[in-house]
């Protein structure tokens, strides 16, 4: 199959303040004639920013990007897009929609106007060519954004997370109908790539599939999806693909030798963008489950998609309340230790383990000790997580941090003054 899109060892890095983030890291992806890939990756690694890439709306900071051969130095020719958000002009009927896309090519009005209702017709959308999109409902907006991508008849299908803004039922039948159509070749596209955050909705749809890390971005798997379509979700091997790329997010990385080593004392570790709450009820489900389940099962049963359920996961692992093996995932006697204990007697174990494993708590411990009126400010700390992770990142990190801290009862937080400062309990010499 010939080459549409070749990536060579691409970087994006953004300038924060005087510290430089990268967001993804040597990538290295082919993308030939005939693929649907799917690219899955935590919440915040850099996914849409490969599509992006990709489509030449931004250029990498290094790497190169090739189209059929040809280094891209502008915007990809060769790319349709669909979007998260319906992105329509609310005063542009249906047709005028799609044929936005095509205001670029060298057609006459006629010849837009004939591609942009072939486009129309192929999306299901015949009849409403000189509606608004307030008389659509979400699914039939999306199906514009499709038929708006598709009328420029591209050699490449770019889908950032393209149902996760509709209800379950509209998405399932959009996602089946457009599926229906790539397999027929129904579609005017030689490849599909799709970001998701559902694992299941990739080994339902694609026939690859691309994990990225997260913090920075670099790819860790790239998996193929051989199960002849259509994919029953109950079938064994359907289910094995997806405890398969459940795996392959929640291993832990092997050290990498080519980056270097960052002083422990000039970084804040990352930690998992979760609640305690979460967590509590996450060990409280594992409990009465005999102390162990199945990743994949388990986040069906409470209706997450990867990007909501993994943090939780990967926060319980973190503080020592459960291990993660082959897919499954199993608490550990600490764990165990948590979910029988009463409220008073969780909070003293969950302290001792975020003590004992969050060195960023303990860093802002150390911090608010040293200060003589035993106080934070707020904007001090957000300001030193920006440097290192960038302003949307620090926020979610500094949140965290503080909901864990005021959990274990460690760390207050007044909401009038937006400072932090230590329990009364444990600044008295508790700490263990």
């Amino acid at each position: 199959m010939a080459e549409l899109i070749e990536l060579k060892h691409i970087y994006q890095r953004y300038e924060v303040g005087d510290q430089e983030v990268t967001v993804l890291e040597d990538i290295n992806l082919t993308v030939r004639e005939g693929e649907f890939l799917g690219i899955l990756g935590p919440s915040g690694s850099g996914k849409s920013t490969l599509l992006r890439i990709i489509a030449g709306l931004v250029k990498p900071t290094s790497g190169t990007v090739l189209y059929r051969g040809q280094a891209l130095t502008g915007v990809n020719p060769g790319v349709g897009f669909v979007f998260q958000t319906f992105a329509l002009f609310p005063w542009l009927t249906v047709l005028e929609n799609v044929e936005l896309g095509l205001k670029q090519k060298n057609l006459t009005p006629a010849e837009r106007r004939k591609k942009a209702l072939e486009a129309i017709d192929i999306v299901g959308l015949d009849g409403f060519e000189n509606a608004y999109p307030k008389e659509l409902s979400g699914g039939m907006r999306q199906r514009v954004g499709f038929g708006r991508a598709l009328a420029v008849e591209p050699d490449l299908l770019l889908m950032d997370e393209p149902f996760s803004a509709l209800d379950v039922l509209t998405a399932e039948n959009l996602r089946r109908d457009f599926l229906e159509l790539w397999l027929e070749k129904k579609l005017p596209t030689k490849a599909v790539i799709l970001v998701t955050h559902g694992i299941e909705e990739l080994v339902y749809m694609a026939d690859r599939a691309v994990v990225l890390s997260g913090h920075p971005a670099h790819v860790v798997a790239d998996v193929a999806i051989d199960l002849p379509h259509w994919r029953d979700r109950e079938d064994p091997a359907f289910m094995a693909r997806v405890d398969e790329l459940y795996r392959v997010l929640t291993r832990k990385e092997r050290e990498v030798e080519h980056r270097p080593v960052v002083p422990e004392e000039k970084r804040f570790t990352p930690v998992p963008p979760v609640r305690a709450g979460a967590m509590t009820g996450l060990i409280e489900m594992l409990e009465d489950m005999d102390g162990k389940a199945d990743l994949y099962r388990l986040a069906d049963d409470l209706v997450l998609d990867v990007e909501d359920f993994l943090p939780i996961v990967q926060g319980v692992e973190l503080l020592g309340f459960a291990r993660v093996e082959a897919g499954d995932i199993e608490l550990t006697p600490k764990g165990m230790a948590f979910a029988e204990a009463s409220v008073l007697e969780r909070k003293d174990i969950f302290r001792q383990q975020v003590l004992e494993r969050v060195p960023a708590l303990k860093r802002i411990i150390h911090v608010i000790k040293s200060k003589s009126n035993r106080r934070l400010p707020r904007e001090f700390l957000l300001e030193i997580l920006e440097r290192q992770f960038g302003a949307s990142e620090a926020q979610r990190q500094l949140e965290t941090l503080v909901d864990w801290g005021r959990y274990a009862e460690v760390i207050g937080y007044d909401e009038h003054t937006h400072n932090l400062f230590l329990e009364e309990f444990f600044d008295d010499g508790n700490e263990q």
